[in-house]
């Protein structure tokens, strides 16, 4: 009957604290989940928890399986230094909010080189490094692929256009010491995204 009953005065932590501490490391432990492997290893975590940490992630979908190997890793990182996971997982965070701006930037870019004839000074100005003609001639392949009707448009160019800008734009994030270290991203969701803008 008095099992739960917690004595103010007793400077142990809580049961109900503990219960916290605990779901908050199992919190941390699957966001290390959403961490590269390459990072990962840098934290040099016990085997124990990076074999717990691999089969995790070969775990597909959400079924009672996943749900015990996230306690399991809950468990395993009671006995780790939280302070540098919790950094590293910050600084990643960190690092793809810049990178998903700079890919923001670049689609801006690629907008406005196409639909407008000013633009290409004002980016020419901003990175003056830029292949002035394999520029022009992506414009004008990406400008005659959107006339086409949207059945007959292949995208090609509108994709290597932004390669193009991405490339320059990242380069100058990483010389200003703003871009982060994993900004290697797929144009895929860019391109499937700009192709249903482009069907007006």
């Amino acid at each position: 009957m008095y099992d739960d009953y917690e004595d103010p005065d007793d400077e142990r932590p809580s049961k109900s604290q503990l219960k916290r501490d605990m779901a908050a490391l199992q919190a941390l432990g699957v966001e290390l989940l959403s961490l590269p492997e390459k990072r990962v290893a840098a934290l040099n975590l016990s085997e124990a928890l990076m074999d717990a940490l691999a089969e995790a992630r070969r775990i597909k979908g959400a079924h009672e399986g996943k749900r015990r190997q996230l306690q399991l890793i809950g468990k395993l990182m009671r006995h780790v230094d939280p302070a540098p996971i919790r950094e590293a997982v910050a600084e990643f965070k960190l690092g793809r909010a810049q990178d998903s701006l700079q890919l923001h930037q670049a689609e801006r870019w690629r907008v406005r080189l196409v639909e407008e004839d000013t633009a290409l000074q004002d980016y020419i100005d901003t990175f003056p490094d830029t292949d002035v003609q394999q520029l022009r001639s992506l414009i004008r392949a990406a400008r005659k692929d959107r006339a086409q009707a949207p059945e007959q448009r292949n995208g090609r160019a509108w994709r290597e256009l932004f390669q193009m800008i991405k490339s320059q734009v990242l380069a100058q994030a990483r010389a200003d010491g703003t871009a982060g270290d994993d900004a290697d991203v797929s144009d895929d969701d860019h391109d499937n995204h700009d192709d249903s803008d482009r069907d007006d």
